[in-house]
């Protein structure tokens, strides 16, 4: 006669199983609904960030774990994404609809900040999240040309805006209200002005991650979207040159004085490979970014390289991520969407809603 399965030592096995993706054990709050029938276990597990492409590899070391256990000769897990806010700058409340706001910044223009914006948004939303991307460059919107996006929003109750769709991302940009060739020849308040109402009348749905694609530089606007805009982190996108990184470590320090933590550092345009022979060659330098990150203990969530395919397809308006998701490069926005999403699930979650309202009256 087989043994029964003891539930208990099922449930801890399960819970002392280590994540992959974060190198701690999953712990038993993780697991929802464990049952067994007959010797076959069945659960849910409840990730705080998405990682679909992992959850085949997730699956593979629960089943390990399980099997541990005696009378266990089979496994059934399904997975729940379950992204909660985390704490903001002191001060500031969550904006409504939207779970936690992560600001791309690079310190200078031509990094391919934007570029990697796009793919983290999307990237993020492959690996199951519900996405928003905000075009907080004022005066050199992108994200319309690269998401594939044109038309103006609609408003149905003309006080707030819904967001255009592209390749399943909310999207919002000043690009939407102009013409193509208008410049915007507006003074640093009425810039930083603009960026707040789109930020604020847009009617962002249920938005686990909105990424907001913030100007180059670190001046006024910058400075005050980082102290208006409750941000749970910031990702900076640096290129491996000396220069580069020399404004990289300004808007790092711009974020740390006003208490936005950094996420982590993405090192683009590492390396080049040519398309004909295959030589790789390091045109803005080696390692920069991985060394800097190292020095101020700064997580490197990786490198990207200098490919032609990631320009061609951004102009397209089919960034990499959606144009081959299969592909190699998509491969590598995704491990650094992962590493963000784990990032963000780490910090501290907001608990400003669980509060509740405080009024004082005056007794008569």
């Amino acid at each position: 006669m087989a043994t029964p399965v003891s539930l208990d030592s099922l449930s801890a096995a399960l819970a002392a199983a280590q994540d992959p993706l974060t190198g701690r054990e999953f712990g038993a709050k993780a697991l929802r609904d464990l049952r067994l029938e007959g010797g076959r276990a069945r659960f849910a597990l409840e990730l705080g960030y998405p990682a679909r492409s992992q959850h085949e590899a997730i699956s593979q070391v629960l089943t390990q774990a399980a099997r541990t256990v005696p009378g266990v000769d089979g496994v059934e897990v399904s997975f729940q994404l379950q992204v909660v806010p985390h704490a903001v700058q002191r001060g500031l409340q969550p904006l409504p609809g939207v779970k936690n706001i992560i600001a791309v910044a690079s310190g200078k223009g031509g990094v391919g900040k934007s570029t990697t914006s796009a793919n983290l948004a999307l990237a993020l939303a492959a690996e199951g999240a519900k996405v928003g991307l905000l075009d907080a460059d004022i005066y050199g919107p992108s994200q319309p040309m690269m998401m594939g996006l044109s038309g103006r929003p609609q408003s149905e109750d003309g006080k707030t805006m819904d967001p255009l769709i592209g390749h399943g991302v909310q999207v919002m940009s000043i690009g939407f209200l102009v013409g193509q060739d208008q410049a915007m020849v507006w003074r640093g308040p009425m810039a930083t002005q603009a960026l707040e109402q789109l930020l604020r009348q847009t009617k962002w749905h249920d938005l686990d991650y909105l990424i907001v694609d913030m100007p180059p530089g670190t001046g006024d606007i910058q400075l005050t979207l980082s102290q208006r805009v409750p941000m749970t982190g910031a990702v900076i996108v640096t290129t491996p040159q000396d220069i580069a990184l020399l404004d990289a470590r300004k808007a790092v320090s711009m974020f740390e004085k006003v208490g936005v933590p950094i996420l982590g550092l993405v090192e683009n345009m590492a390396v080049h490979v040519c398309a004909q022979c295959g030589h790789a060659e390091h045109v803005f330098g080696e390692g920069g970014g991985k060394r800097y990150a190292a020095e101020r203990s700064i997580a490197y969530l990786g490198a990207l390289p200098l490919h032609i395919a990631i320009r061609e397809q951004a102009d397209s308006g089919r960034p990499t991520v959606v144009a081959e998701p299969e592909g190699t490069l998509a491969g590598l926005y995704k491990s650094v969407a992962r590493q963000v999403g784990v990032a963000v699930a780490a910090r501290a979650k907001d608990y400003s809603a669980k509060f509740p309202t405080i009024t004082l009256s005056k007794n008569t």
